[in-house]
């Protein structure tokens, strides 16, 4: 008995294959996160720049400091002191975070929305992208920012002084809101992925 021929599998669609192809319109916005994050990482080195001479005494490099912070004293600041230091610190740190949460963006979603990159094989691979998909890119972007906006209300808490007192609730009711709705997708994407895994075992 002859086996039945087996037919090509029939092609794209003209139509379905421009729609595809409108992935790579993303691609610029990628390449202009990698464009902000060289800022960040400039920022980053005149922020450290301006601490190590604010340490070795230099005034102009302080002043700079105090204001980038936003930091007022009653009295004139002429030493780099331990508020000072706890902010520019805690900046530094946010600028850390900020660069993390835009590779996690312009890494993961270029995977997930864009193009494969192959990168099974490479030593230096983030464990996080082996399993990358939208719903863990959209809990790893939620808990990024629930660490940013952390060390944004530790800046202003410290400096509490200098802020209104409408300034500092409405920051913590910010704060509260955003670790709120990262647990509302971290228990959504639960449910789905446990929904999932319920049905394949049909």
């Amino acid at each position: 008995m002859s086996q039945p021929s087996k037919q090509p599998p029939p092609g794209i669609a003209p139509l379905s294959k421009l729609i595809f192809a409108s992935r790579w319109l993303q691609l610029p916005l990628y390449l202009g996160l990698i464009a902000a994050q060289a800022v960040y990482v400039f920022q980053f080195w005149v922020e450290l720049v301006h601490l190590l001479e604010a340490a070795f005494g230099n005034q102009t490099a302080l002043q700079a400091l105090v204001t980038s912070t936003g930091y007022k004293a009653e009295f004139e600041i002429t030493s780099l002191n331990e508020t000072v230091l706890m902010l520019v610190v805690l900046a530094l740190i946010d600028v850390v975070m900020i660069s993390n949460l835009l590779i996690m963006v312009i890494v993961g979603g270029y995977e997930t929305f864009v193009s494969r990159m192959n990168l099974q094989m490479h030593p230096d691979q983030p464990e996080w992208l082996s399993h990358v998909n939208a719903s863990v890119l959209k809990v790893k972007l939620a808990t990024a920012i629930i660490g940013i906006s952390s060390i944004h209300l530790l800046k202003t808490f410290i400096n509490a002084a200098n802020y209104d007192v409408k300034v500092l609730m409405w920051q913590t009711i910010i704060h509260i809101v955003f670790l709120l709705s990262a647990m509302a997708i971290a228990y959504t994407d639960r449910l789905m992925s446990h929904g999932k895994s319920s049905g394949g075992g049909h």
